[in-house]
């Protein structure tokens, strides 16, 4: 036996197996992964786990299993993202949009997704149709509009929500979603767009322009006729200023009228009841 043990062959091999032995039986936990023991395809336990209430790395260090019998896979711990691509959404009055949209999520049961899923690219997968569907139903429901005001943030916490139900069959908690950009589409879509949106405006503008004659007109009959009211009253105080009044004005009209300055003469007899105010009204 120590005559063996002196080969430097046999030693070789012997350092080779223990080295295997070794790196079977025990495996380095990083702070960022969460690592599955696989026992022959089915997992068994988890080894440093993602607590929300726990330090990032409490449990990372070294994992010890039955060498060629279990296996060890590691589960992102961090932060992962959900790249959508350009998907075509329609709101409700009829615009076309192509939306860029993103999800954050993090696996909080590992062993959940590792059974459904396996690995973290399996699940993104999985996911981004889901985040494209929630994204339509909620646009679907909306004007364009909304992504201007303050309901952009009510149509994301619902994105967010319809996705959370179905991420948690996979072991994964959604963190945030956020639309990167909202575009509409290039070439004809886009001019028909801007010509409906043109046609809109146009159209409120005459509505208000409709209106705001309609108010004039109202006011200007309501004043006419608080004027009128003023008019009658002051002259039925005074009914010979009146017929001076309303002389002065025919007279003005009649012989300042414009055309008429130094183009033309009237002729009229002295003792016409016309030109009475120039005999001091009799």
């Amino acid at each position: 036996m120590s005559r063996y043990l002196r080969n430097p062959i046999v030693l070789g091999v012997l350092a080779v197996v223990l080295l295997i032995l070794i790196a079977s039986t025990v495996s380095i936990v990083p702070e960022t992964k969460q690592a599955v023991i696989v026992r022959f395809g089915e997992p068994q336990r988890v080894i440093n786990r993602y607590q929300a209430n726990e330090p990032f790395g409490r449990s990372a260090g070294l994992a010890f299993r039955i060498p060629f019998v279990e296996q060890i896979q590691f589960i992102d711990k961090r932060v992962l993202s959900v790249e959508m691509d350009n998907q075509p959404v329609l709101s409700t009055d009829q615009i076309r949009l192509e939306v860029d949209a993103f999800a954050r999520i993090r696996i909080v049961d590992p062993l959940q997704m590792y059974i459904a899923a396996r690995t973290e690219d399996n699940l993104v997968n999985q996911l981004k149709p889901i985040l494209a569907s929630a994204l339509r139903n909620e646009f679907g429901r909306r004007p364009s509009a909304a992504l201007l005001t303050a309901e952009r943030g009510q149509m994301m916490d619902n994105i967010k929500l319809a996705l959370n139900r179905v991420a948690g069959q996979y072991g994964a908690q959604i963190v945030d979603v956020r639309i990167k950009r909202a575009d509409l589409p290039s070439g004809t879509p886009l001019e028909n767009t801007y010509e409906r949106m043109r046609t809109a405006r146009q159209q409120v503008a005459t509505s208000i322009e409709a209106e705001g004659q309609r108010q004039a007109q109202v006011i200007r009959a309501e004043a006419d006729a608080e004027a009128a009211a003023t008019y009658a009253g002051a002259f039925n105080r005074d009914p010979e200023f009146y017929d001076f009044y309303r002389a002065m004005q025919s007279y003005r009209n009649t012989f300042l009228a414009e055309g008429r300055r130094g183009r033309s003469s009237i002729i009229l007899s002295p003792s016409n009841d016309y030109l009475r105010q120039f005999r001091g009204g009799r």
